[in-house]
């Protein structure tokens, strides 16, 4: 995200609407500035434009599954191929729900004999019946827009498990730490933190100084970062401070 980017944010935040030579006065830019970071902010889920305006989304609308997979797909795809290189053969892993932890599995395909627990149904397809996986779908009613189960059922089911890695999505991450959009796959998020030994957290750039209500988990939950693009310098600075290492993917 430019700083550009995140002045009009900033001022959306404040008023939650604002018109477009509104934001250019108030910046000191041109409207086709504005217009280019709008662009940039409605690809991401950010905001949402109508005649003339824009409009901060609401906490919590999300693109839908498929649009996030398209969503800077070749920045997930290196994260993925990151993350991959980090799990050996036979490993076993949580993969929580959300389109980078898709692209993960993806890359997981390479690997042999591995235990997967996920929430996730396109997780699961991407690694079932793959050189000698073992695939475990948390249970409970799967929501409609990106095939993820969470719940009492959800969250019974992954107490039975213990593994040597957890690789977590996030909304937003920022100078305060690791966000997501939804109270259900923050508690799905800290049980995966608790009976996991090694945490990940796998992110595109985009995700930097972005905006969600709900903390996963202090920190100092977390093991490290990957991403592909080095955070601006508060986020490191935070990184420094609570031992989280960063990946460049």
């Amino acid at each position: 995200m430019t700083r550009r980017d995140r002045d009009v944010l900033d001022v959306l935040t404040a008023s939650g609407t604002a018109r477009v030579e509104t934001l250019a006065r108030k910046l000191g830019v041109t409207e086709e500035t504005i217009r280019r970071a709008a662009k940039r902010l409605e690809a991401q889920g950010l905001v949402t434009k109508t005649h003339g305006a824009l409009h901060l989304r609401e906490a919590g609308a999300e693109p839908n599954f498929a649009q996030r997979m398209q969503l800077n797909a070749a920045a997930k795809r290196r994260i993925g191929r990151s993350v991959a290189a980090l799990i050996p053969d036979g490993a076993s892993l949580f993969l929580d729900v959300g389109s980078t932890t898709a692209f993960v599995a993806q890359a997981l395909q390479i690997r042999r004999d591995l235990m997967v627990i996920t929430n996730s149904l396109p997780v699961a397809s991407a690694l079932t019946g793959r050189n000698g996986n073992r695939v475990f779908l948390a249970g409970g009613e799967l929501r409609a827009h990106d095939g993820g189960a969470f719940g009492a059922e959800a969250l019974g089911f992954l107490g039975q498990f213990r593994c040597a890695h957890a690789i977590l999505s996030a909304a937003a991450i920022n100078a305060a730490g690791f966000y997501l959009q939804d109270l259900r796959e923050a508690e799905f998020s800290r049980l995966l933190i608790a009976r996991a030994d090694d945490v990940t957290i796998a992110a595109d750039a985009s995700k930097f100084d972005g905006k969600a209500p709900i903390e996963i988990a202090p920190p100092t939950a977390f093991h490290r970062l990957i991403s592909d693009a080095a955070p601006p310098p508060h986020i490191a600075n935070l990184l420094e401070e609570t031992k989280v290492s960063f990946c460049l993917a």
